[in-house]
């Protein structure tokens, strides 16, 4: 929608879906965290790091607020630069609708395409709607039909597909920013359970909630070490980020040494959590019987929590797919693929993966740019 709006001249966009934006309408708990105020390419996961400076310079999130700020949505900033709509996420729904009415585009829903073919001056496809089927020419193209995200939304992999038919590379893809599964419910008693925590996977660590599920662990420090994290790999937890916890219960030792260990820990971290820990961790005894080497001990266990998950929910609650199309064949200042003129791919069917809080919107609102301005030349 963003794209079309944009792009000038006579365009044409089709949806299968029955309504557009859809990942819109759900996004942000019905509020869509629509951008973030600290946007920047360190933020994004591509097999190019530099590769999408080029669009999320040329629109950037202040350009997308003045636009949204333009149709008088009111919006507010919340955790982490995360900015939502005061009212509803179908506010953005309503704005980029308005904006192709205004530049008169056809909007085609409840409608799919395939048998798509390149021509000497454009392009072929099958356009199929209410059973029929009709022949359309199109001078460009342009695949902004996202990933395997939400499959009961409708989420494909027809832009991979797509790719490949046209002999574009497409890198592995998985689920991203998406919860960790944990066999035979290990964290049951804790369901329902949020905590501050320090997590990290591979080489990058995020500070925010963890919140412990039926299934395993989840929150926004769950989601975004999702991205980052490799099959059958730990991911190191620090449940006391901040807290100089070892210094704090020597004291304590001095201080109140006849106070229970675990009495003395769940003024730090929440009660059920210390229970669930106390075996594990051997957390037993008053602070007045663990020595210097004990309390060491303990820290290092509660600062580093290595787990190894059994996996994640996959596609069917991941927020976005990471992978996709290869940015090596496409213009980063354009979207467009270098082999096969005409032929965009933007959004999140590219290998450009954001964090979670609004990041991956802006990619979506930056590349559409980028491939309108070259289609609007």
């Amino acid at each position: 929608m963003m794209c079309a709006a944009h792009a000038g001249g006579r365009v044409l966009l089709i949806d299968h879906a029955r309504a557009p934006g859809e990942k819109i309408r759900i996004s942000g708990g019905g509020r869509c965290n629509f951008t973030n105020l600290h946007t920047d390419p360190q933020a994004f996961i591509c097999g190019n790091p530099h590769f999408a400076k080029s669009a999320l310079a040329s629109y950037t999130q202040w350009d997308f607020i003045d636009l949204v700020d333009r149709r008088g949505i009111a919006w507010h900033e919340k955790t982490l630069g995360q900015l939502f709509c005061d009212h509803s996420a179908k506010d953005i729904i309503a704005m980029l609708r308005g904006m192709l009415q205004q530049n008169g585009v056809e909007l085609c829903l409840q409608t799919s395409a395939s048998d798509f073919a390149k021509t000497s001056d454009g392009f072929e496809f099958n356009m199929i709607a209410d059973g029929r089927t009709r022949r359309v020419r199109a001078d460009r193209l342009v695949i902004a039909t996202g990933g395997k995200s939400i499959p009961k939304m409708g989420a494909t992999g027809f832009a991979y597909d797509l790719a490949a038919q046209f002999g574009l590379p497409v890198t592995p893809t998985r689920a991203g920013l998406v919860p960790f599964t944990f066999p035979e419910g290990r964290f049951a008693d804790l369901a329902g359970l949020a905590t501050n925590v320090r997590i990290t996977a591979g080489e990058q660590s995020f500070d925010e909630a963890l919140l412990f599920t039926h299934r395993g662990l989840s929150g926004p420090a769950v989601l975004q070490a999702s991205s980052y994290w490799q099959e059958s790999t730990p991911v190191s937890i620090n449940l006391t980020p901040g807290t100089d916890l070892y210094t704090l219960l020597r004291e304590q030792r001095g201080q109140s040494g006849r106070r229970k260990l675990t009495t003395e820990l769940g003024m730090h971290l929440p009660a059920r959590l210390v229970a669930y820990l106390t075996e594990d961790l051997g957390l037993s005894g008053n602070i007045a019987d663990q020595s210097d080497k004990r309390l060491r001990a303990l820290c290092d266990g509660l600062s580093g929590w290595s787990l190894i998950p059994g996996g994640t929910e996959g596609y069917r609650t991941a927020e976005v797919t990471l992978g996709g199309v290869d940015t090596d064949a496409l213009q980063a200042k354009t979207l467009e693929t270098k082999t096969v003129p005409g032929l965009f791919f933007i959004g999140e069917a590219v290998d450009v993966t954001g964090w979670l809080g609004g990041y991956n919107f802006q990619w979506a609102w930056s590349s559409a740019m980028a491939a309108a301005r070259a289609l609007a030349i």
